[in-house]
């Protein structure tokens, strides 16, 4: 049994050492169990293996069913921790500012085209960002930072040690866990005056309208066309106004899509998805590390424009911004009256 709690210990380590997610690190060490036990039912009572592994399969059935337990108690301790952090966030009551919230926006109303109208548009803002990855992480923050009411993120994906060379909003204590969990605890530390809803679930043509419904403005920073285009669709029926971004390697792009309003919507200047291989993910293709800082931040810039009012915004221009060369070119585009999705309103 020695040699189990060795091999075991040895995996935990390596997995530790390669900075493997918690999930992967557990699952090895659920097919080494597994092992153990399928070697006492193979083999007979007497032989030198099972013996050496301690001679009864009884004794791995219960050690799995505590460690099991273990686990299954762990992650209803941090279910439990994040629902507690969400119901202890303060409300985004009506009324006037309180000190504390006057102290934290100071410089934004000090800024005449926010000023305190501008601010109080913030905080009776919700925004949707869809997804909490690269470019959802510095928009969830900045947002969360420039004091918008509610904001909602959706994601189905968990934390993983490949994220967080450019998802600041994760930490290394937090492998393992939901990305929507994982914003909801950076939010909460980051403004307790904010509400954030952590929507678990991937997008689909079934459950986007419902959730587009309760918010004002909607981030997209997903990064394949299928979702893009579904989100698309889903803002234009609702007419809701959409911010869109895209990254790769050193390159990333942005808009402000809103056909209610006379832009052109997403499909209006990406008619048709690149054909398989042309535009390759992140994961293929790599990304500079601060890339999605730069856009996603832009991103949330241009969201606080809108929703305050301040500015020139996005609307009927993409932003092109070339990070290896420094440089950021701005590109006139139109609604097209063949869209498919937004040609009516035209």
């Amino acid at each position: 049994m020695i040699v189990v709690f060795v091999m075991a210990a040895t995996l935990w380590g390596i997995g530790s050492l390669m900075r493997m997610p918690l999930r992967a690190r557990v699952f090895m060490l659920a097919l080494l169990w597994a092992a153990v036990v399928l070697a006492h039912v193979i083999l007979p009572a007497d032989a030198g293996l099972r013996i050496a592994l301690g001679g009864d399969a009884r004794i791995w059935g219960v050690l799995g069913a505590v460690v099991v337990l273990g686990f299954g108690y762990r992650s209803g301790v941090r279910g439990l921790r994040a629902r507690a952090m969400a119901a202890a966030l303060p409300p985004a009551v009506d009324g006037a500012f309180s000190g504390s919230e006057l102290d934290r926006y100071a410089r934004h109303i000090m800024l005449r085209e926010i000023g305190g109208p501008g601010q109080r548009r913030l905080k009776d803002a919700k925004v949707l960002v869809i997804g909490a990855g690269g470019l959802g992480a510095p928009v969830l923050l900045y947002l969360a930072a420039s004091g918008v009411g509610v904001l909602g993120v959706i994601d189905d994906d968990v934390v993983e040690s490949s994220n967080l060379q450019r998802q600041i909003i994760h930490t290394d204590q937090r492998l393992g866990m939901d990305k929507v969990q994982s914003a909801l605890i950076a939010v909460a530390a980051l403004n307790p005056f904010v509400t954030l809803r952590p929507y678990k679930r991937r997008l689909t043509a079934e459950n986007a309208a419902a959730l587009f419904a309760d918010y004002d403005l909607i981030l997209d920073g997903t990064d394949n066309f299928e979702t893009r285009y579904l989100v698309n669709r889903t803002a234009v029926s609702l007419g809701k106004p959409l911010i869109a971004a895209a990254i790769t390697q050193w390159e990333g792009q942005m808009s402000l899509y809103d056909p209610a309003r006379g832009a052109p919507c997403f499909q209006c200047v990406f008619p048709q998805a690149p054909a398989p291989g042309m535009v390759p993910s992140c994961a293929e293709a790599g990304v500079a590390a601060p890339l999605p800082g730069v856009i996603g931040t832009m991103m949330a810039m241009e969201a606080v424009k809108e929703i305050t009012g301040a500015g020139l915004g996005l609307r009927g221009r993409l932003l092109i911004h070339d990070a290896l060369y420094g440089e950021s070119r701005m590109i006139g585009i139109k609604p097209r009256a063949d869209c498919p999705i937004c040609g009516q309103a035209h």
